[in-house]
């Protein structure tokens, strides 16, 4: 009941983060199904059972609350599925001893990616608007899907940055449609798993306790992506991943590293996190108070604008090159 408990809460934020954020679920679950000692192709076979459930919500939900570009979810949805059904294909012929560090190897590149996306950068507005080219999605969805279903996660932090990046679309509508899409993705992959693992390693109860949390965190995720601030989140996110498979990368025979050297690691990675945290809420502070300092610039510059020819209005009236009262009748 208690591994219940917690794997709900597990899906309850991972979906959080993923609905507000654009990513982070299979990433956050499937770090943590690691961690516990699950086989990697049984941990990402049961977070991506779990997103057919939460992947339905969260699109729905997004879609009731406008964020959803449906031409980028079939142009990118379906390259998506393919590239999907042949990274399950791919990991569940590894051996454990192999697909491990691989799967965390590619974790911890994506979480430092994350970390250092939402920490340094913010969003270039300049094209926001133009179309979506399917010769950027088709590829884009390909290689995505692949690295999704052979880590566990990675959809979104390879899909949504790549979009976020272009300027080409609302950040709330990036996030609706790289998440209402990945239900075709997580669909593709499970079957992939299904047919070359049967139901090998996957526990029910688990992909039920990671439905669950998910569920209920879909509809608040589409609501609060009008509001959370995606560059803090994003460094939260990131370091947890970074440091959660450092560790796994220490301990694998890879490395096989002394308890020395990982206390020392986690050490420098603790502080890296922290800082990067305090760097994106400065940032966040920042960008607010040059939007607010806009809006009221923008607001000044409009009534100057208004009074000025409120002004010659008046002066007009006063020179009598216009008449006050009723305006005159109109002439056949």
């Amino acid at each position: 009941m208690k591994t219940l408990v917690l794997l709900a809460l597990v899906g309850l934020g991972a979906q959080l983060v993923d609905g507000s954020l654009g990513m982070a679920y299979g990433v956050t679950s499937t770090t943590l199904l690691l961690a516990i000692g699950t086989n990697p192709a049984a941990a990402s076979a049961t977070v991506h059972l779990a997103e057919i459930g939460t992947t339905l919500a969260s699109g729905l939900s997004h879609w009731k609350f406008g964020n959803v570009d449906w031409k980028v979810v079939a142009k990118i949805g379906l390259p998506g599925a393919v590239g999907a059904f042949a990274g399950a294909t791919f990991l569940s012929y590894l051996s454990t001893e192999v697909a491990a560090p691989v799967m965390s190897l590619i974790l911890l590149t994506l979480g430092a990616y994350i970390l250092i996306r939402f920490t340094l950068r913010g969003i270039d507005r300049r094209h926001l608007g133009k179309p979506m080219r399917k010769r950027f999605l088709g590829p884009l969805g390909l290689v995505a899907g692949f690295v999704d279903a052979t880590g566990g996660g990675g959809w979104g932090p390879v899909g949504t940055p790549a979009i976020l990046a272009s300027g080409r679309m609302e950040p709330r509508k990036v996030i609706g449609s790289i998440d209402t899409s990945e239900f075709i993705v997580a669909l593709a992959a499970s079957l992939g798993f299904l047919l070359a693992l049967g139901s090998q390693g996957i526990n029910a109860v688990w992909v039920a306790g990671l439905l669950a949390g998910g569920l209920v965190a879909a509809p608040i995720a589409a609501w609060l992506v009008r509001h959370i601030p995606p560059r803090l989140l994003g460094s939260l996110v990131g370091g947890m991943i970074i440091l959660t498979n450092t560790r796994t990368l220490l301990k694998s025979d890879w490395i096989d590293a002394g308890d020395a050297t990982r206390y020392s690691v986690y050490a420098v990675l603790y502080v890296v996190w922290a800082a990067a945290v305090v760097h994106s809420y400065r940032a966040y502070r920042r960008d607010r108070a040059l939007e607010s300092a806009d809006a009221i610039a923008a607001v000044a510059e409009r009534n100057v604008v208004a009074d000025v020819r409120n002004d010659g209005f008046d002066e007009a009236l006063a020179d009598g090159q216009l008449s006050a009262g009723r305006p005159s009748a109109p002439r056949d």
